[in-house]
Formats: structure tokens, sequence, C-alpha cells
């Protein structure tokens, strides 16, 4: 058994984790695959599991934007409105009158440079306490209830002012939409899934993949994991790009791949190696990752990845701008599904993994501390 097996098979033992699947690559092909535990009842995880993503969906869609920037049909600095005259509705919170939010409009304009980085003011309920009770006060609904309404979320600060965590993809999405004029789950069937022969990945569970579907789990009180029930909505009004898609680790590391490989993968090209590296630098403009303060302790822990660690955002993922001893370089673009589907890419030394398991709370440390043990692992060889 090798150490990569060791640390998820432990992790399953010990209830770290309810099972787990893991993979890692580089720009050549895989270099491990590995899988411990039941993806379900009665059916053991594998390779082929199907997975809710969620957020790893974000990369993607802001791939989708960026092959449109590389074809010369998007600037990253023009301002959402101007693509898409309906965000100009969208005001900041400003303050709270008792119970009701006061707003304002916002002193500057949301670019798409800002979607795609997490600073255009558009933050989750989960992670902001201003926008969790500007819902409850107004009974706006979840981004998860697919209709068109539930995405004119308030901000909750200005754009450019800081890093918020939010549905700021879901709107770039629409953008790739409203420009190529293909629905977004055609427009990525087309440019990255087909071309990049990720058949188990898609906007929806498809026929050929229910029954690999995995089951979610949530910790108890106890410390045991029981059953829960969440998924993206099932045929929405429209497809987020923060959350929509369904897919397995050998899909997901081909797609980790394409960037290691510099825009091309399997004879096909997505990106030119220009378009990969404006989508892989620092986009935030001064600005950096902050902590994430969970508001809501059953779905997600707090968010520190390596503390004491700058951290920026390029265009589309979490990145690292320091080394981390026996783990990922500078320049590592990372992130994660609120289940806890989890991947890195490390262009400095060829590497990039995933490790998926379908739980909650969101990165509990039983689950920071498998990941951090299976990185090592990676790296250790």
């Amino acid at each position: 058994m090798s150490a990569k097996d060791q640390v998820i098979a432990t992790a399953v033992a010990n209830q770290d984790v309810p099972f787990a699947v893991a993979m890692a690559g580089n720009a050549k092909g895989v270099t491990y695959a590995g899988a411990a535990g039941d993806a379900a009842p009665g059916r053991k995880a594998a390779l082929d599991t199907v997975f809710r993503i969620f957020s790893m969906t974000k990369a993607v869609g802001t791939t989708a934007a960026m092959i449109l920037v590389d074809r010369g049909k998007l600037d990253v600095d023009t301002p959402v409105e101007d693509i898409l005259p309906e965000f100009a509705k969208i005001q900041v919170i400003d303050r709270f009158d008792g119970d009701k939010p006061v707003m304002r409009a916002p002193r500057r304009k949301a670019t798409v440079r800002h979607l795609a980085t997490h600073t255009s003011g558009l933050a989750y309920e989960f992670w902001n306490a201003d926008v969790g009770k500007y819902m409850a006060a107004t009974g706006h609904p979840s981004i998860l209830a697919g209709t068109k309404a539930a995405m004119f979320y308030p901000m909750a600060c200005d754009p450019g002012t800081r890093w918020e965590y939010g549905i700021g993809i879901d709107w770039l999405g629409q953008v790739v939409e409203k420009i190529d004029g293909r629905r977004i789950d055609r427009f990525l069937q087309d440019e990255i899934f087909g071309p990049l022969g990720m058949k188990d990945t898609a906007c929806e569970v498809l026929d050929h993949m229910r029954d690999r579907l995995a089951a979610v789990s949530i910790r108890g009180e106890d410390g045991t994991f029981g059953p829960f029930e969440i998924a993206p909505p099932a045929q929405p009004e429209f497809y987020g790009m923060g959350h929509t898609l369904y897919s397995t680790a050998p899909d997901y590391l081909t797609f980790l791949r394409l960037f290691l490989n510099k825009g091309a993968l399997n004879d096909h090209r997505v990106l030119s190696e220009k378009g990969v590296e404006r989508m892989l630098t620092d986009h935030m403009n001064g600005l950096a990752f902050d902590k994430m303060i969970t508001v809501a302790p059953a779905i997600t822990a707090d968010v520190d990845l390596f503390p004491g660690t700058r951290k920026t955002h390029s265009f589309g993922f979490l990145r690292n701008e320091a080394d981390i001893p026996g783990m990922r370089s500078a320049g590592s673009q990372s992130w994660a599904g609120v289940c806890n589907t989890h991947y890195w890419f490390d262009p400095q030394k060829d590497v990039a993994a995933v490790i998926m398991t379908q739980s909650l709370p969101f990165v509990e440390p039983p689950l920071v501390k498998t990941y951090e043990a299976y990185e090592r692992a990676v790296y250790a060889g």
C-alpha cells in the first residue's frame, strides 16, 4: 500500500471522511489513483464515482470566459452592466435600520475581472452575516433555488474593495452566454468537455452517470456521519457557473492537466499559452484572500487555508503566493466544492491532484488533516 493509499484508507477507517476518491497526475498523465470506503450504501467508492462538485464548477466557468478573452470577444475590464444591463440594478448593503436593510448604489461599477476574482462585492450568505440578514429580512431566495431572480443578491461591499466569496461567477456564466449566444451547458460541452473527453461531467446528472452518483453525509453532534440531501437545482432557469456541475475524479484531473500543458490536451487546444498565463496570474490589484468566517457552522467551518501565508486570486482560482514546505509551490492554483471535493495544481512542480468525498461541514478539521496528509504524500512521491 502506497503512502497515498494509506492516507485515504486511514481517513475512512477513522471516520475523518465517509469515503474518498483521490488522483494525481502531471503534464504527461496520471501518476496515482485510489479509492476507499462506500460512496453510497452497498456501493464501494471507485474512480468513476460521480460527485456534486459545486464550487469546483467555478474554474470551468472562468475558463469559458477566458476562451472568449482569448478570441478577442471579451475584455476583463468591461463593466458587467455594459454586457448585462440588468446587473445595474444591484445595490450595496449600506447598513441596517433594525432588521431592515438600507441600500445604496455602488461607488464603482463591477467588471468582468471582479466577477472572476470574488471582488465584485457579491457574497454568499454562508460567509457574510449582512447578506444572510438581508435574505432573512427580504425573503430573497438562495442561489441554489436556480431561478433568475435568485441571482440578484445585494453587494456586501463596493466592487474592487475587498475579497468576498460569492456568486460573481454565476453572473460570469451569463456574460459568456450573452456574448457567445450558446447556452452555457452547450458552450462547455463544445469547447471544454468534448475536446478533453470529459464524458462524465455535465450540468445535470445524465442517465449514464445516475447509478454512480455518491451519497452526501453530514457529521452529527455525536461525531458520526448521517445522510443529507443537497444538490444543485435540477432543470434550473439558468446553469450557475458557481455550483452546477457533476463530475468524476478522472474527468476533473484531466481538466487540471490542461493547465499543466499550457492550454492543450488530447490533441485539442482549449486556451492559448498566453491565455493560460493570463488566467493564472494574480488579478487582485493589491487585494488578498481573506479568511472566510462561517455564518452557517453546520454547513461549513471557517476557511483559512495555509494560515499566515499570502494568497491572492487568479482568474478563477485561489493562488498561493508562497511556497508551502513539503507541499505546493508559490503560483499553485486551487479551490474546492462545499461537499468537500478539493483540488490543486502546481505548474512549477508539474503536479495536479484531486481528493474528493461528499460530506458536510466543509473544511472541518478532520477533513483538513486528511487533505494536508494527502498533499504531503503526493509530493513525497
